[in-house]
């Protein structure tokens, strides 16, 4: 081994051993919630006004190996020539509480964990599983290189297949594809009931022409688009300049598209594309869409990934204190994240007067078991100057199943 790659291969072993520490890994207890804390006040609280059958978690990844037809995830990943993207990998193994050399088959693994996460909600609670195409370029040709993972749109609809009692399922089409919009038309009629787009590292151009013909499908068939915007730093990509910019979203909302704002835009800076291109806060130009009062119908958020250490700040709570946009907003926990520990910090939200410090034994002692719930009973219980997150938020099912059921 040269120089330079024993370099990397030691950068890799010291950031994937991070994982180990106790105050950095997962605990991944593999009991049920303690019934001391299913009874606590502060868990019966957070369930008060919701209806669990309409509590639908609107953002959660899949992960798994496969052919390359069904699942994948970029070699690079998997290699310590490559240390970032490996330690970046093995943080999220073990927020799904795998361990990569004992498990033969990630995709049964990480499945089960997650149902056994979520068969501690209360009946009728669901997850909807998200697929991941690859990135493509402009003539229309994939680009395995340029994909972090892959999830096939198969792949996501034959596990809610097999347990539809707790995941539902959303399509990823680039809209670049020659075969986009017939895709598009077979994913919905195999049940997806939304598609999810990462612009910034798929390496789309939301206000691209040549997504005319997906936008009007989608609208033609009443399918919500769930897409990110602002900065992406969660997996590596094409990374389009400015492709994650809120605004250039209005040319979808022009052409009828219903569309979700994934994490509520709430992170970096884009061109202020009526300001001469200015820098400007993603989230704010986010909040100047939100504003128009012609989107009313048809534009919506999630906030997934909000309350995470490199999100949390003015801009969740704006989103707390905006009362009027709760209606529109929808909870998606963006699992597996809430698993990886160093993004969480719960002293930092209670010292931004965002979370009452003494819930933050009771926050932790239920991460331990399941992040899942940790997510969403943290939600219920942040706010901000005597406001907090509308019960609505978290009962989502309305928006996904008016024109499938």
């Amino acid at each position: 081994m040269n120089r330079r790659n024993f370099i990397l291969a030691s950068i890799a072993t010291a950031l994937s051993a991070c994982k180990k520490q106790p105050y950095l890994k997962n605990s991944c207890l593999n009991t049920k919630l303690p019934q001391h804390l299913i009874t606590h006040p502060w868990y019966q609280q957070a369930w008060q006004g919701i209806d669990p059958t309409q509590v639908w978690d609107s953002h959660v990844h899949l992960l798994g190996t496969g052919d390359a037809t069904q699942t994948w995830i970029n070699p690079n990943m998997q290699s310590l020539m490559h240390p970032l993207l490996y330690a970046q990998y093995q943080f999220y193994l073990n927020a799904a509480c795998i361990d990569d050399v004992k498990t033969k088959n990630l995709n049964h693994a990480f499945l089960q964990r997650l149902q056994q996460q979520l068969d501690e909600f209360p009946q009728g609670a669901k997850a909807m599983l998200l697929a991941f195409d690859y990135s493509y370029d402009e003539k229309g040709h994939k680009i395995p290189a340029q994909t972090p993972y892959y999830i096939s749109n198969d792949y996501a609809a034959s596990v809610v297949k097999q347990i539809p009692h707790r995941f539902e399922w959303i399509a990823s089409i680039h809209p670049y594809r020659k075969d986009a919009v017939d895709a598009l038309e077979k994913a919905v009629a195999k049940g997806a009931k939304a598609v999810k787009w990462l612009p910034p590292a798929m390496g789309i151009d939301p206000a691209s022409a040549r997504c005319k013909p997906f936008y009007r499908t989608l609208a033609k068939l009443n399918c919500p688009l769930l897409t990110h915007a602002g900065e992406e730093k969660a997996v590596f990509g094409r990374h389009l300049a400015d492709a994650g910019n809120p605004l250039r979203l209005r040319f979808a909302l022009e052409q009828g598209t219903t569309l979700i704002v994934a994490h509520c835009g709430a992170l970096g800076k884009s061109h202020d594309l009526d300001n001469k291109n200015k820098d400007q806060n993603s989230f704010q130009l986010f909040k100047r869409l939100m504003d128009n009062k012609q989107y009313d119908q048809q534009l919506y958020a999630d906030i997934s990934a909000m309350p995470q250490v490199n999100r949390v700040g003015n801009a969740l709570k704006t989103v707390i204190q905006r009362q009027d946009w709760h209606s529109r907003l929808l909870n998606g926990s963006d699992y597996p994240l809430p698993g990886v520990i160093p993004l969480f910090s719960l002293s930092k939200l209670a010292k931004l007067q965002l979370l009452d410090e003494n819930k933050i034994d009771f926050l932790d002692e239920v991460r331990n078991y399941n992040v899942l719930l940790f997510d969403f009973l943290l939600k219920r219980h942040i706010s901000y100057q005597g406001k907090r997150l509308s019960a609505k938020i978290f009962m989502t099912r309305s928006l996904f199943s008016t024109s499938f059921e």
